[in-house]
């Protein structure tokens, strides 16, 4: 009798009181047991990957919002293990052992072709596949929004950032001079060089490209998504919203530094944008982004149940 406790119990997805002697269901210990020695060998394999994570997001200020991620993805676990405990619990041994395998290739692919990024992705699809291991398909779909919120914790590949790099740079240079045309009577540009008043340059140098403020809102955007209550097609207008968002607070940062420039020096200008402005734009992009929300619940019709 207390093996088909045991069973309907793991079914079901429930932890029910057992009496007498499989007060411990033994199956459930057994897969504790597993779980932890799956999780510990993989710690102990990633760890110089984590270990170099966790450097690159030292040094590199375009990705420092990165070592936010597992500690949101953990905190959004939390928040929702109410409803996590009631999945049921299926370990789907073929697709879990696939995805294990999927993943040590796409880390033996990095490490003969130097590729540090393949090495970084193989540890998101490694947790997806212990998660898929151990708990199933249905815990894979509940948190599914999680799994993939961890790729955003892995910086981007050096080509891609170069790609990307170049055009925010000149988008953030040609923005924030259609501003300062507004208000100052003599401006123009030379690259990514903004000419103030014919006699005062200010470079847009590539730190001032917004690809540390755009990372950062996209990670904030994701996590608000996941948290608010609202239909997958405004979660997915907020995540993808966060991009222009994070293009327009870049501009607004260049044009006020650009003024103060003028008005109280480069010194001045300089702690504003690497300190001040740093602190603003965050909750002025969390606070446009609720602003998108209310706009979207009374303009948009609602989906269908």
């Amino acid at each position: 009798m207390g093996q088909s406790m045991v069973k309907d119990r793991l079914r079901g997805g429930h932890v029910l009181p057992v009496s007498g002697r499989d007060s411990v269901p033994g199956d459930l210990l057994r897969l504790v047991c597993v779980t932890a020695v799956l999780v510990a060998m993989a710690a102990w394999s990633y760890w110089p990957t984590m270990g170099g994570l966790f450097k690159e997001w030292q040094r590199n200020d375009d990705y420092s919002a990165g070592q936010l991620v597992p500690l949101v993805a953990l905190f959004l676990v939390w928040r929702d293990r109410k409803t996590l405990v009631t999945c049921r619990l299926a370990p789907c041994w073929w697709g879990g052992i696939a995805l294990l395998l999927l993943a040590q290739a796409a880390r033996l692919y990095g490490l003969l072709f130097m590729f540090e990024s393949a090495d970084r992705y193989s540890l998101v699809l490694t947790v997806v596949g212990l998660v898929l291991l151990v708990a199933g398909w249905q815990m894979v779909r509940r948190t599914s929004w999680i799994l993939l919120f961890l790729v955003l914790m892995v910086p981007f590949p050096g080509r891609i950032h170069n790609l990307i790099s170049g055009p925010l740079q000149k988008l953030a240079t040609m923005g924030s001079v259609f501003l300062l045309e507004v208000f100052l009577p003599r401006v123009s540009r030379q690259g990514n060089v903004v000419m103030l008043n014919e006699n005062t340059p200010m470079a847009v140098a590539e730190a001032c490209s917004g690809l540390r403020m755009l990372t950062a809102f996209i990670i904030v955007a994701a996590a608000i998504a996941y948290v608010v209550r609202r239909p997958r097609t405004q979660k997915g207008i907020v995540v993808l919203s966060s991009i222009p968002i994070g293009l327009l607070c870049n501009i607004l940062r260049i044009f006020v530094t650009a003024l103060l420039v003028l008005l109280a020096g480069a010194e001045a200008a300089e702690r504003f944008f690497h300190d001040f402005a740093g602190l603003v734009m965050m909750p002025a992009a969390v606070m446009l982004i609720f602003g998108e929300l209310w706009l979207m619940e009374r303009l948009l019709v609602p989906e269908p149940n």
